[in-house]
């Protein structure tokens, strides 16, 4: 089992530990599964969700189930023939519990005498030979106080260090002032912190796993999983946070000999992945961008433009382009100030220029960085691509970037690594966190892994690019939801439409917006489109949803800043939809408009995935409608017993309608994943079919070995044209029959308007001999 045709990704929590994992194998075999994918395991912060917090890397969480959970999962799934991939966390530790935290509380105690101080990325001379932690309100009367051997800062608890015997009976500050750590206030966090962190999160510190002890000491009871028989594949997080991410997979390859390893990594559009990696592929993104934007209709982007041109702040920029250098740059200078002081304080002594001059070129050169990284000598054009953007923005910096750039260019600085492992941080915040929450023609497309100035692709490209991806990374994992997404599937499946009702919407918006107005065209753009996209729609995830959108956006709002008029009146428009019977009326009539063609979209997809190249992933709950919004929406518990009960009904012989109970999308997905589990070698080619008539532009077809996909795209468009008229697709070799609907087909061409009922999917393989 070294190659998964399919995984399920599921999240374990303490409420759906590994325990919960084994009890589900039945059901999810039965669905079609190959392997299970599972979220991080070992131990982690208290009460963590997610598990990228780990906080001992030498043993499986208790709370998740511990080592005998795993057991039990693993026993599980590999008595139905199921392979198990877990997700592991190179890049950072959890740091918010500093004395649960088994690597950083030593730091904390012995400071860089403590063994464990080479682990993390600590710059001791510029905090004075102190780990600053930005965790104090006043820090002018911080209210310490000493509790055994602890300093205590409210609930927090810090370990004190025992070669102070002359700190004992000390008041608090004092003590404090003897530390090998410092409490500050947590703003200064953006410019004057000395450890590397995750992003932008100060509760996450990065670690040095090129260090050989760091990563065989993480990597001990992971390694022991592949040994034991226990797990068969890895999916690697973040790995552009680290110093040479080639080498650490090459690590990982030769430590677990050779298995099945993902990259979480994010691909701007048309960069490829190195070549050199040890890896299988990336978990997805780039190929989620290529599902959604083939169900686009390119006519609606002038509309839609012309829309937000018309909502938006008169002083936002015009251009996506012009968009992220803004908010890339705020970043810079923001919350990851600190980054950028600390690539300036590795470049050479012999760049005499000011400190705060080479700071702002450094900020501009990661503003401009076309892609998440490079990876030296790889990748230096998209340096040289940066050099030039700074220039043409900040003409006068020409000579510090100019000096900058050179030392950036060679692989062996110090600044130049650094560097590398910044602008990831920076693209990632400034655009995925803050630019997609402020460009809002059409929300479908401000995705993780997309470029949302891309509005669509036509079929021809979208075959290219699968054609593509069967080529160069047959075994990359592919998805549409992930526990990252900033919407569910069917969710951008729904907000498809809006490209091909570009004025319904717009007249829609004019009147939710003068009803329930909150002063800020552009996120009304955003928060109708997440209420419609996800409608019917619980009032507190609205309002949860509302909340983080405005503050992410930044423009209104903030997190540092909240300003409290805007968010009243941003509550009081979401509490509209629920309340004001004028409002409630406009949404409900225009999610009738939407919601069929956007089932459509949504089971167009999951076809295409299910069956395209790669490795299809489905993320939990998503065999049903996924209306989830951002984190932690996408991480709610997920309703198993309805989807057995569902799938146990399905396989009783009904075929379900395409309507809101989600029935049509498990009974397509569980279809899907059956045949491909069960026939790998039949997905073995992918060959464009010809569709003739004129209704060819709404239809996706390819033959991929034994096996014909065939789905509807753009489905107003076709309605509106009057439907199928005499349009054909063409089938190769042979009867065919539909796994979906079990009906047969003659030989030759299929009328679209026969194989497209009652769903807009089809999936044929050969009719059985005499059938």
């Amino acid at each position: 089992m070294t190659t998964p045709v399919s995984t399920y990704r599921l999240q374990v929590t303490p409420d759906f530990d590994l325990h919960a994992v084994a009890e589900l194998v039945d059901y999810l075999h039965a669905l079609g599964v190959h392997w299970l994918y599972l979220s991080p395991l070992l131990r982690s912060e208290p009460g963590s969700a997610h598990g990228y917090d780990v906080i001992d890397h030498a043993e499986v969480d208790d709370a998740r189930g511990g080592l005998e959970g795993l057991v039990g999962a693993a026993t599980a799934a590999h008595g139905s023939g199921m392979g198990v991939l877990v997700d592991i966390v190179p890049n950072h530790v959890g740091v918010a519990t500093p004395m649960a935290s088994v690597w950083w509380r030593d730091m904390l105690a012995n400071g860089p005498s403590s063994r464990y101080a080479e682990a993390f990325d600590v710059d001791w001379e510029f905090g004075n030979g102190r780990v600053r932690i930005p965790v104090l309100g006043d820090e002018a009367d911080p209210e310490l106080e000493v509790v055994g051997d602890t300093l205590r800062y409210g609930a927090l608890e810090f370990p004190l260090r025992s070669d102070r015997p002359d700190l004992e009976g000390r008041p608090a500050d004092e003590v404090h002032a003897g530390q090998h750590y410092e409490l500050v206030n947590w703003r200064r966090a953006d410019h004057e912190l000395n450890y590397r962190r995750f992003f932008a999160v100060n509760t996450l510190a990065a670690v040095r796993v090129e260090v050989p002890w760091v990563f065989a000491e993480s990597h001990a009871e992971i390694l022991r999983w592949i040994d034991d028989g226990l797990v068969d594949g890895l999916r690697v997080d973040h790995p552009d946070g680290l110093a040479d991410p080639g080498g650490y997979l090459d690590a990982l390859a030769a430590a677990t000999d050779g298995r099945y390893v993902l990259v979480e990594k994010i691909l701007h559009r048309g960069e490829p992945l190195p070549a050199a990696w040890a890896t299988h592929g990336t978990t997805g993104y780039d190929a989620l961008a290529e599902f959604d934007r083939v169900l686009v209709d390119p006519a609606g982007a002038t509309a839609l433009d012309a829309l937000d041109a018309r909502l938006r702040d008169p002083d936002e920029p015009d251009t996506w382009d012009e968009l992220i250098h803004t908010t890339k740059r705020a970043v810079a200078d923001g919350i990851l100030r600190s980054e950028v002081r600390r690539i300036v304080r590795e470049l050479p002594d012999e760049l005499t220029r000011p400190a705060d001059l080479m700071e702002d070129a450094v900020a501009e050169l990661l503003t401009c960085f076309p892609v998440y990284r490079s990876y030296l000598p790889a990748g230096r054009e998209h340096l040289d691509a940066a050099l030039a953007d700074a220039r043409r923005h900040r003409p006068d910096l020409a000579e510090p970037l100019a000096d900058v750039a050179a030392v950036l260019a060679d692989p062996t600085a110090p600044a130049a690594q650094r560097f590398q492992q910044t602008s990831g941080m920076v693209m990632a915040k400034g655009v995925e966190d803050t630019a997609f929450y402020r460009y809002n023609r059409l929300g479908s497309l401000t995705e993780v892994g997309g470029d949302p100035a891309h509005f669509a692709d036509g079929i021809a490209e979208f075959h290219e690019l699968q054609q593509r991806r069967l080529a160069t990374w047959p075994a990359a994992m592919t998805t549409l939801s992930t526990h990252d997404t900033k919407r569910g599937e069917d969710v951008r499946a729904r907000l498809h439409v809006l490209s091909e009702l570009p004025d319904e919407w717009a007249a829609f918006l004019d009147a939710v917006r003068a009803a329930a107005p909150t002063g800020d065209g552009g996120f009304d753009e955003l928060l109708w489109q997440a209420v419609v996209g996800a409608w019917p729609v619980g009032r507190g995830r609205l309002h949860a949803y509302a909340e983080k959108a405005a503050r992410e956006a930044g423009r209104s709002t903030s997190w540092p800043a909240p300003d409290e008029a805007f968010e009243r009146m941003m509550h009081a428009a979401v509490d509209a939809a629920f309340d004001d019977p004028h409002v409630a009326e406009l949404v409900g009539q225009f999610v009738d408009r939407v919601a069929g063609p956007g089932w459509s979209n949504a089971l167009a997809a999951k076809l295409l995935q299910l069956t395209g190249p790669g490795v299809p992933d489905v993320y939990q709950g998503s065999e049903l409608w996924e209306t989830s919004l951002v984190d932690p929406d996408n991480r709610r518990p997920v309703d198993f017993a309805e989807r057995r009960r569902l799938l146990a009904e399905l396989d009783a012989g009904t075929l379900p309608p395409v309507d809101a109970t989600g029935a049509a999308k498990l009974h397509v997905t569980s279809r899907a994943l059956r045949l491909r589990r069960e026939h790998p070698e039949w997905f073995s080619r992918y060959r464009p079919l010809d569709v003739i008539g004129p209704a060819g532009e709404h239809v996706v077809a390819v033959d991929r070995g034994a096996v014909v996909v065939a789905a509807v795209r753009l489905p107003v468009g076709l309605a509106r044209r009057g439907g199928w008229g005499d349009t054909t697709i063409s089938t190769p070799r042979g009867p065919k029959v539909d796994v979906l609907t079990g009906r047969e087909f003659a030989p030759g061409p299929i009328p679209a308007a026969t194989l497209f009922s009652p769903y807009p999917v089809a999936l044929l393989v050969g009719a059985p001999a005499g059938g």
